[in-house]
């Protein structure tokens, strides 16, 4: 399978359903030429030309390394973007899950993305707007009761976003992120907190996909040269929330006082 000539790349990891099946449609419809990598070779984009498709466990660096290398051989060597979209989560009292659990939670959630960041870096470097998106999410914000390890690899997600933001914005590379709440996908099966009961679940895979390709667009609509720079460095912003749940925790984390996020927070989630 190749794209057509000139398209620009994408690699979407988590592609085989949900948010990361979603955003991949979204890229393709956009005129993108679409790594879409799961665990198994996402059998939905089998037979589109739009697509290339194969295994990739975001745990293990040599099978980023294969998994770019095979995508980029037909994009010229260079990725336009890099969506490090696959994850696990699990919303219990902290007790009630496991080492392991806890394990596998920052195996794939913090351990992936640093590897897909570096793995992909030569990649995006080659690229003439290029675009690093991490998912990540409003329990960024402050920690979530009832999802302590996955709100820690969260925190995780944001502090790699803004450091690679300011390492890799001055030399053309945007590095951001996208903070949805809940999202109705298949990851909050069985999901039960009283988090999600209180504040509900709003948005859907296509309202997530659809701020990854505009975060994308809009890199891709910058000026170039150095005033691209300076506004990449400057002017951009990294972290974007989705829903307008998300939006109000996100501003009010900005202006308020630690302890009345703190007390915001406890309501929302007891």
């Amino acid at each position: 399978m190749s794209g057509a000539s000139g398209s620009r790349s994408v690699l979407i990891t988590g592609a085989g359903r949900g948010i990361g099946e979603a955003t991949a449609r979204r890229f393709a419809d956009a005129g993108y030429l679409v790594g879409a990598y799961d665990l198994e070779p996402c059998e939905w984009a089998r037979g589109d030309d739009r697509f290339v498709t194969g295994s990739l466990d975001v745990t293990d660096p040599a099978a980023w390394e294969a998994a770019l290398a095979e995508l980029t051989s037909r994009s010229g060597g260079a990725l336009d973007v890099l969506v490090n979209n696959a994850g696990l989560l699990y919303g219990t009292p902290f007790m009630d899950a496991s080492y392991a659990r806890d394990s596998a939670l920052v195996d794939v959630n913090v351990k992936g993305v640093l590897y897909g960041c570096r793995a992909a870096y030569p990649y995006l470097q080659k690229a003439s707007a290029p675009t690093l998106i991490n998912l990540c999410s409003a329990s960024a914000i402050y920690g979530q009761a009832e999802m302590a390890v996955y709100s820690a690899t969260k925190f995780a997600v944001r502090g790699i976003t803004e450091a690679l933001d300011l390492e890799w914005g001055p030399q053309g590379i945007r590095v951001c992120s996208v903070w949805p709440l809940y999202v109705g996908t298949g990851m909050l099966e069985g999901v039960n907190t009283a988090g999600m009961r209180n504040m509900g679940v709003s948005l859907t895979e296509g309202d997530v996909a659809e701020e990854v390709l505009d975060l994308a667009q809009q890199t891709q609509r910058a000026p170039a040269g150095l005033l691209g720079r300076i506004r990449g460095v400057l002017g951009r912003e990294v972290h974007r929330p989705v829903g307008r749940q998300a939006k109000a925790m996100y501003l009010a984390s900005q202006v308020a006082p630690g302890r009345l996020i703190r007390l915001s927070n406890k309501r929302l989630t007891s």
